[in-house]
């Protein structure tokens, strides 16, 4: 382990973050983990909001609901780390980092994939999760509430006027794993609860968007449109991924159809290295539920 980050493993690391809540940043996460685990990867995953704890909530709605309904589902190997309630910040930050570095290097050695939803803010749990990613997935609605946190822009010319805070966040953790073993960040702006109609506000968002990218480095993305099917599901811990699974009993509506196309366009953008055929399969549904 060194000051910048824990030592680098085999395993390709996804991170979801940004610094605004409800923008569906752990649906987006549960439904990759699942699609991953669907195409036969061996996939960890990191909750690091150990508050509010939705990843690991979802995670376990989905044990839960596959162990009373018979159903085998595939399973992440999941862990969940709780920020420290020690008395200063120091040991605080030195009881996180701890945590942090000892299930990450546990699940980047044991898994093809290891998946890291960061909280809403800015943490130090969340710094550290975002200076190991191989790939940064920050979900946004698609509004100029939600892209404040990555740019400022001039109210009459809508021309950018410099990052915001998000963005200044996401430069540091870049230089961060530059130092600690010359990596690079693949920043990948995902643009969910998009409209299906070509509105003006849509189109300068989109405009701006682009802008922005071609100034600070990040790719887009589109993401999910708004549908209520992806908040169904949190109850049960099922993804549109599982739906044609045996013990599954749900019927593909058009809507689902569309869904799963959105879920599966976005791996096809992210580009990850998918690991080779014949590699060994993803975990059961009695995976263990870890706490750091």
């Amino acid at each position: 382990m060194t000051d910048t980050g824990p030592e680098r493993k085999s395993a390709h690391i996804v991170v979801l973050g940004n610094e605004k809540g409800g923008s569906g940043k752990t649906t987006s996460a549960m439904h990759l983990i699942a699609l991953l685990l669907h195409e036969g990867a061996r996939v960890g995953s990191m909750d690091l909001d150990g508050r509010q704890r939705s990843l690991t909530r979802y995670v376990e709605n989905r044990k839960a609901w596959a162990e009373a309904n018979g159903v085998n589902l595939v399973m992440p190997d999941h862990v969940v780390i709780a920020r420290s309630d020690a008395d200063s910040v120091s040991e605080a930050q030195a009881a996180e980092r701890e945590a942090f570095e000892t299930n990450f290097a546990r699940l980047a050695l044991a898994n093809d994939f290891v998946v890291i939803d960061c909280p809403g803010s800015d943490t130090f749990l969340s710094r550290l999760g975002h200076a190991v990613a191989d790939t940064l997935i920050t979900p946004m609605n698609d509004s100029f509430v939600d892209f404040d946190l990555l740019g400022r822009v001039d109210p009459q010319s809508w021309k950018i006027k410099g990052p915001s805070v998000y963005s200044e966040m996401v430069w540091e953790s870049r230089k961060r794993r530059v130092m600690a073993d010359g990596g690079k960040i693949d920043w990948v702006v995902m643009r969910n609860r998009l409209s299906s109609l070509a509105a003006k506000n849509k189109r300068r968002v989109e405009g701006v968007l682009e802008s922005l990218a071609d100034r600070i480095g990040f790719r887009l993305a589109p993401g999910f449109g708004e549908r209520v099917i992806f908040r169904e599901m949190f109850p049960s811990g099922l993804t549109l991924l599982d739906l044609r699974e045996e013990g599954v009993e749900a019927q593909m509506s058009m809507s689902h159809v569309a869904a799963r196309a959105e879920v599966r366009a976005l791996l096809d953008v992210l580009q990850l290295p998918m690991p080779a055929a014949g590699a060994e399969s993803a975990q059961p549904v009695d995976g263990q539920l870890a706490t750091g």
